[in-house]
């Protein structure tokens, strides 16, 4: 969870106010009194569960329509963002490094072919990193999809491994939520 004044996060707190005892949420930047004063309301773990619960049923009561997101989403992953294979930049790296060993052996100077194979490994590397986040996408997305889909009904009860599960990022907005699904979805909630 995250504040949207300050853009700290939020930290789950057991709090005594005048002999009641209760749960509660409040921004970091507020606890450890930094030095910018953030005015981010404080948050009643309960009221934070039932916004959370509502928003997970607003998006099970309209499978339709947010199965229909979900499938973009899932498409535009796999489209727009085909992974791209490293076979091309492993084959000039290959090349290069017999290019350097000829080169070196020959005591001529090989700097620039050294720079390109480090700006390969680099460009392989981020090549690697961008396939990976999007196999990460395709897995939240279709997870949500397939629970969407398999779940018969409304939820009841906060679950905090359906919530872990479900839900990336909670920003808190004063009294507003905005509760980003993993799958691309962000609804709005006020508690």
């Amino acid at each position: 969870m995250f504040c949207a004044e300050c853009e700290d996060v939020f930290r789950r707190v057991h709090w005594n106010n005048r002999g009641y005892r209760s749960i509660v949420w409040r921004c970091v930047s507020r606890l450890e009194r930094k030095t910018h004063l953030c005015n981010a309301e404080t948050i009643r773990e309960d009221d934070l569960q039932n916004a959370i619960v509502l928003a997970i049923n607003e998006v099970l009561g309209s499978k339709d329509s947010y199965l229909s997101i979900l499938v973009e989403n899932i498409e535009t992953v796999l489209n727009e963002n085909a992974d791209k294979p490293t076979a091309d930049i492993d084959e000039k790296l290959k090349e290069l490094q017999m290019e350097l060993l000829r080169l070196a052996n020959s005591k001529a100077d090989y700097d620039e072919v050294a720079e390109e194979i480090y700006r390969l490994r680099e460009l392989k590397q981020d090549v690697l990193l961008k396939n990976a986040e999007r196999e990460g996408m395709r897995q939240r997305v279709e997870e949500m999809t397939k629970f969407s889909i398999e779940q018969p009904q409304q939820i009841e009860v906060y679950d905090d491994l359906l919530v872990r599960r479900l839900i990336e990022k909670i920003t808190i907005h004063g009294r507003k939520l905005t509760i980003e699904f993993k799958s691309g979805i962000a609804i709005k909630k006020l508690i």
